[in-house]
């Protein structure tokens, strides 16, 4: 992954420096709000970054001690750690194969009475079919949050992820296609919320500095309760403005690029991600499943970067990793496999033809150099 920054960012980033305004002000309500309608919703809240943005969202619930969210064990650990964050618990469910994402019928069996609420993750940008799984919690009150941190631009049933969401977070880490280089959103339809969370980023002020900067009277802040220091700077934000007008651009060109893959990878017979029958994917990430009997993933990324390719392993597991060592879970088998048996390729905007081929060649080679057979 490469992400795509240019002269305009640079040139926005210098002007917020020049206006002396660098930490939270106008340019990150600027953004919020421009965020926010580009996915549908009626606030956003900038934040450090999509680990934040989460914990602020379980926070907020007023989930705690004793509680459970139900959570993928196929992401990034961040998912399950902004769930331990908050004294609750997290509950691994397993994933579809086809999407990586949690469902209905995959979240149902580890649902308890101590249930306060499902983490869906829109995996790599592949769109959860959420509406399913709200109609399972809601008879049972138990609130959906949406980690969308790669999912800026995807669609889910002809919509924006993230339109409708109780609540959901977004990351700007520079993997991710719309980029301030660390930093991330919370976006929300409930006014409610949204003010509490702007207290939360910033100390649980009731005044944020820069409000206090433009009262143009003198005043005293309070500090309404115990909270934290996750805040975006308005130097990010002036990127990430930049960042968003070039969004579409980016998407169609990721799916043109995934589009020629499945052409070239089809001789190979290898499963791709592709679009959920529900929705469409920005293809943050194109992982393919290695196919039965391939050897250990690790000799496959060795013989790609012997021939010139960097891919990336699968996405983890967070039950596997030793920080959630002796965490019960249920089994995970499809979770299992998938972090197991999938690699991601290079994908980027400037990425040419003949880039791609040599990504192919070189798994093409890679694989039959292992004497592997490879489904058809």
């Amino acid at each position: 992954m490469r992400p795509l920054l240019g002269e305009e960012e640079a040139l926005a980033a210098a002007e917020a420096v020049r206006s002396g305004w660098v930490a939270q002000g106008p340019r990150v309500r600027e953004f919020e709000e421009a965020f926010a309608a580009s996915v549908g919703a009626s606030h956003g809240v900038a934040v450090s970054s999509c680990t934040t943005g989460l914990h602020l969202a379980v926070h907020v619930l007023g989930i705690g001690p004793g509680d459970e969210v139900v959570v993928p064990s196929l992401s990034f650990i961040a998912t399950a750690n902004s769930v331990r964050y908050t004294g609750a618990t997290p509950v691994f469910a397993d994933v579809e194969p086809g999407t990586g994402n949690l469902s209905a019928s995959t979240v149902e069996p580890v649902l308890t009475g101590r249930t306060r609420a499902v983490m869906v993750v829109h995996q790599a940008g592949v769109p959860a079919d959420v509406d399913a799984i709200k109609a399972l919690c809601a008879p049972r009150g138990i609130a959906v949050i949406e980690d969308a941190a790669c999912a800026a631009g995807s669609t889910y049933k002809g919509a924006p992820v993230g339109t409708n969401a109780v609540l959901a977070a977004w990351s700007f880490h520079p993997r991710k296609l719309l980029t301030t280089g660390e930093g991330g959103m919370v976006t929300t339809d409930d006014p409610e919320w949204a003010a509490r969370l702007r207290r939360l980023r910033e100390h649980g002020m009731n005044f944020s500095a820069a409000d206090r900067h433009n009262g143009g009277s003198a005043v005293i802040e309070q500090y309404l309760e115990t909270a934290f220091n996750y805040r975006m700077t308005d130097i990010q934000a002036a990127v990430g403005l930049v960042q968003l007008s070039k969004l579409d651009a980016i998407i169609a060109r990721r799916r043109e690029l995934a589009a020629r893959y499945h052409e070239v990878l089809a001789g190979l017979g290898l499963e791709t991600v592709r679009d959920p029958e529900h929705g469409t994917t920005n293809y943050q990430s194109f992982w393919v499943w290695l196919p039965e009997g391939a050897p250990d993933r690790r000799e496959v990324l060795a013989g790609l970067a012997e021939r010139g390719v960097s891919a990336r392993r699968g996405i983890m597991a967070s039950h596997l990793e030793p920080a959630y060592s002796g965490h019960g879970s249920a089994e995970l088998p499809v979770t299992e496999a998938f972090t197991a048996r999938t690699l991601i390729l290079p994908l980027f905007h400037d990425m040419t033809e003949s880039e791609q081929d040599q990504v192919v060649s070189a798994l093409s080679a890679t694989l039959h150099t292992s004497r592997l057979t490879v489904r058809g």
